[in-house]
């Protein structure tokens, strides 16, 4: 990628002051999306599920513990797989520390994941994570909420994926809100694909910079991507 050719003090300050307009009516284009997103028509959630987590086997209501919201990451680890996506573990270095925050707002956070919760509990040792994760095995979970596209599965979601009617993998990420009212459980939004790059802290940062994601010229855009652990 070439970068900008050189200039002025004075035509630096024009082209940031112009682009800070633009900056500003993306901010509050993004704060009435926000408003929109909360406006939508709570769904009830009618299965409770069945995790397997650290505490035994919890429902969906339970995954909220104490708080009135949940935030669901979709993460990509197939039942069969050894380890869990790259992309995936790329937002996951993202969730750690987070929890606190989101409870200080009532809100709780978990991954869920369709491998078992041995595997994901070693893969979450392994990469260094702390977060909350659970396995939705043997549940209809990640089908209903159309990130998981395995034989037999792709009729339980009419939406396919990212609202597309398509379905491009047998495992793809997402996330999905929830609130509940006592222990009636709804869901409000879900997100997937481009939708989840809000989520991710390091292409934010990279978006900042002249060479930004520099990814144009890969065969895939995240060709580049190693798990943490296996850079050198």
């Amino acid at each position: 990628m070439d970068l900008q050719k050189p200039g002025s003090t004075q035509e630096w300050l024009d082209a940031r002051k112009a682009l800070l307009l633009r900056e500003k009516a993306l901010t509050r284009e993004r704060d009435e999306l926000s408003a929109l997103r909360r406006e939508m028509p709570l769904l009830q959630v009618e299965e409770s599920y069945n995790f397997q987590s650290e505490e035994g086997r919890q429902t969906l209501r339970q995954l909220f513990g104490p708080h009135r919201q949940l935030i669901i990451y979709h993460f990509m680890f197939g039942a069969d797989w050894q380890e869990g996506c790259p992309s995936c573990s790329f937002w996951a270095d993202n969730f750690d520390g987070i929890d606190v925050h989101l409870a200080a707002r009532d809100t709780a956070f978990a991954c869920v994941s369709n491998a078992p919760l041995d595997k994901l509990l070693a893969y979450r040792k392994r990469l260094g994570w702390r977060f909350k994760w659970v396995s939705a095995k043997d549940t209809d979970f990640s089908a209903n909420f159309a990130v998981s596209f395995h034989d037999g599965d792709q009729g339980r979601s009419a939406t396919g994926y990212n609202y597309s009617g398509t379905f491009a993998a047998d495992e793809l990420p997402g996330v999905s809100v929830f609130i509940r009212e006592g222990d009636t459980v709804f869901h409000s939004y879900s997100t997937y694909s481009r939708g989840l790059d809000m989520l991710n802290g390091a292409y934010q940062f990279l978006d900042l910079t002249p060479l930004g994601r520099q990814e144009e010229d890969l065969d895939w855009p995240m060709a580049w991507l190693k798990r943490r652990d296996v850079y050198v």
